[in-house]
């Protein structure tokens, strides 16, 4: 699965004449709340005026963090409050050493235990060096209206900060 919004702008991006922000929304779900999620932030983006690609965690390299300038990652909560071990952490691990002054953001559901990954996740982040550009994002479960509102502003806050 993988889905390109492309806009089109007359505006100047500081790495080109007349680009776009581009921007990744790179996720991994296991039970289709954080894809919801990373849909949601993806509209965000979009609508905020980003160039926006979401791409599965499976299917996107560390090594293209450079390519984008800003990446919005989404992961669930797993296990006792961490992210996926299988698919996601490993990526992320990787990924840390790349992140130094790029602009983040981060968003996951979680079942249980309050949400305390993201702030372990955004500790890491922020170690790594990276910017970021807002709060996580977090919801229990399946995202209610609410939390898509917030995946939307979290996405436009990344397009506002790279645009």
């Amino acid at each position: 699965m993988r889905d390109v919004i492309i806009n089109v702008s007359n505006e100047r991006h500081p790495k080109g004449d007349f680009m776009m922000a581009k921007i990744a929304v790179v996720f991994w779900s296991g039970s289709g709340n954080t894809e919801a999620m990373a849909n949601a932030v993806t509209e965000g983006a979009a609508a905020a005026g980003a160039e926006t690609e979401l791409i599965p965690v499976g299917e996107f390299s560390a090594d293209r963090i450079a390519d984008y300038d800003g990446v919005l990652f989404g992961c669930p909560a797993s296990g006792t409050e961490e992210l996926d071990d299988l698919e996601f952490e490993p990526f992320f691990a990787e990924a840390e050493g790349k992140l130094a002054g790029v602009k983040v953001g981060l968003f996951g559901s979680y079942g249980w235990g309050g949400g305390v990954f993201m702030e372990t996740w955004t500790e890491r982040t922020n170690a790594a060096g990276a910017q970021m550009v807002a709060d996580g994002v977090t919801c229990e479960l399946e995202p209610d209206d609410d939390a898509l509102a917030r995946c939307r502003e979290l996405g436009a806050a990344m397009a506002k900060a790279v645009g």
